[in-house]
């Protein structure tokens, strides 16, 4: 996905802090009051993997330990929260519908600990959900404070990974949701003696204890946003948790900007899922701006999935209008209603399951706008998809453009008089492109060419008014776009 163009990106650098964990030389009492003395120095110790309990034994009879089950909630987090870093988890899985999850995750604990609590109630799964999604949220910021109060940046640097979860919550809950401080203090400092060793919860108190004395005093160690502008957006990436990556603005269309590096950071910064910003190339884009959605306007997307048009076009309509995505394949539908929804355009857009050969049969119903981005070669985008360089005979050409020439003809049964049909593809063929409007506009005198000047920038228009982007001359994918509009004036 390197080299992929970023949609409405707003925000920046996703900190990663995995590591090992200091063992405290020092004990020190638990929490009791306000904290005036120095961080411990502490030594480093072995960590062992999510699924490994290590040097632990694992408990033949299953006992549970009611020492550690009042506070199962924040050790069934820590573990999810090490699976999640470690790539072996999302952060929304445990939910208040998922029981199974819940004793999935009680699993995990054992398997990692070497020990089990009690099983979750109901209050336990939505502490654990908000544990962890507002964790996940806020990891940069509450990184930034865990560091801050370390002795030295190296301590927080070689932090095992257990603890770092630890820190991680008791920070969250204090500073977000405001939870009773000795509480806090209490339940991690006896979560981290258990699951980790007494000096580890020693730690544990010491740097809350801090926390809670600068939060006191108004005066937690936050950056300052001054200076150039990349000083000021890691300022504010850290203040609101977001990632950093270096990108340039695009100079085809002014909602995207382009990357060139960083799209694991922008994916697992959960930009993506929040709705925040969506990736296509864009040429993509450039298709949409040939269809030119309007508020108000009535458009159907005739093979919609997996979406990133449909997204695109509904964010074009500012809530006014309708868009009806339509698709042979189930599964990726569904993706797209879900994403619609993240990125809260649902109220625009309608989604069905059909084939559009027989859909346009059985549906008298006329639409302003019509795209078809149909299925097609993908000569455009062999950069991106390397199989289809050996994926790709002869014989698939033909059928290829036998679909093609049915799929249009049916999306033109869905075009209102005076409305736009729009043919795309992400192939570079003459035949697949130009050929296949050529045919039909002989069977359907009814349409005609209108220009895409005007609609896209000037060097991807072609000298019959087609929309065209050359991978090598353009740098993105290649793609085509033909702007045709019903005549309503029409007699056959």
């Amino acid at each position: 996905m390197e080299g992929a163009s970023v949609s409405s990106l707003c925000s920046h650098f996703l900190s990663s802090a995995l590591s090992k964990i200091p063992y405290p030389q020092k004990a020190h009492p638990p929490f009791s009051g306000p904290f005036h003395g120095s961080i411990p120095i502490a030594r480093i110790s072995t960590y062992f993997p999510v699924g490994s309990p290590g040097p632990r034994k694992k408990s033949n009879d299953n006992t549970v330990n009611t020492e550690i089950s009042p506070h199962r909630a924040g050790i069934v987090s820590a573990v999810r929260l090490l699976r999640i870093d470690q790539g072996g988890a999302f952060a929304d899985l445990l939910n208040e519908k998922g029981r199974n999850s819940a004793k999935n995750e009680m699993g995990y604990v054992e398997r990692t600990l070497g020990f089990r609590t009690r099983d979750l109630d109901d209050r336990d799964i939505r502490l654990v959900t908000e544990i962890v999604g507002g964790t996940v949220r806020w990891r940069r910021y509450l990184d930034h404070l865990i560091m801050s109060l370390c002795k030295e940046e190296g301590m927080f640097r070689s932090m095992e990974p257990l603890l770092l979860q630890v820190l991680r919550i008791g920070f969250y809950e204090i500073i977000k949701l405001e939870m009773p401080p000795y509480a806090v203090v209490d339940e991690n400092v006896k979560l981290a003696k258990r699951a980790l060793r007494p000096g580890a919860g020693n730690l544990v108190n010491g740097i809350l204890r801090k926390l809670l004395s600068l939060k006191d005093t108004d005066s937690l160690p936050l950056p300052k946003v001054v200076g150039d502008d990349r000083s000021q957006a890691r300022a504010l990436a850290i203040i609101h948790s977001h990632p950093v990556v270096p990108f340039e603005l695009s100079t085809y269309l002014k909602d995207f900007v382009r990357l060139q590096t960083g799209m694991q950071t922008v994916i697992q910064s959960g930009l993506l899922k929040e709705g925040i910003c969506s990736v296509q190339d864009e040429s993509a884009g450039l298709v949409v701006s040939v269809v030119d959605p309007q508020p108000g306007d009535t458009i159907i997307d005739c093979c919609a999935a997996p979406g990133g048009k449909t997204l695109f076009m509904a964010s074009r309509l500012r809530g006014q209008g309708m868009i009806l995505a339509i698709d042979i394949n189930k599964g990726r539908l569904r993706i797209l209603k879900e994403t619609s929804r993240l990125h809260n355009v649902h109220n625009v857009v309608t989604t069905t399951n059909a084939d559009l050969r027989l859909y346009a049969e059985m549906h008298n119903i006329q639409f302003d706008k019509v795209l078809l981005d149909v299925p097609c070669s993908g000569l455009g985008v062999l950069s991106k998809r390397a199989d289809l360089r050996w994926n790709r005979r002869f014989e698939d050409f033909e059928q290829l453009k036998n679909l093609q020439d049915e799929l249009l003809n049916a999306a033109s049964m869905l075009v209102k008089p005076g409305g736009v049909l729009v043919y795309s593809t992400c192939s570079i063929d003459h035949h697949e492109n130009e050929g296949r409007v050529a045919a039909f506009l002989l069977r359907h005198p009814e349409f005609a060419v209108n220009s895409v000047d005007g609609y896209v920038p000037p060097e991807f228009v072609s000298e019959e008014g087609y929309y065209f982007s050359n991978p090598v001359k353009h740098c993105i994918d290649g793609s085509f776009a033909a702007r045709l509009v019903k005549t309503s004036s029409y007699t056959s």
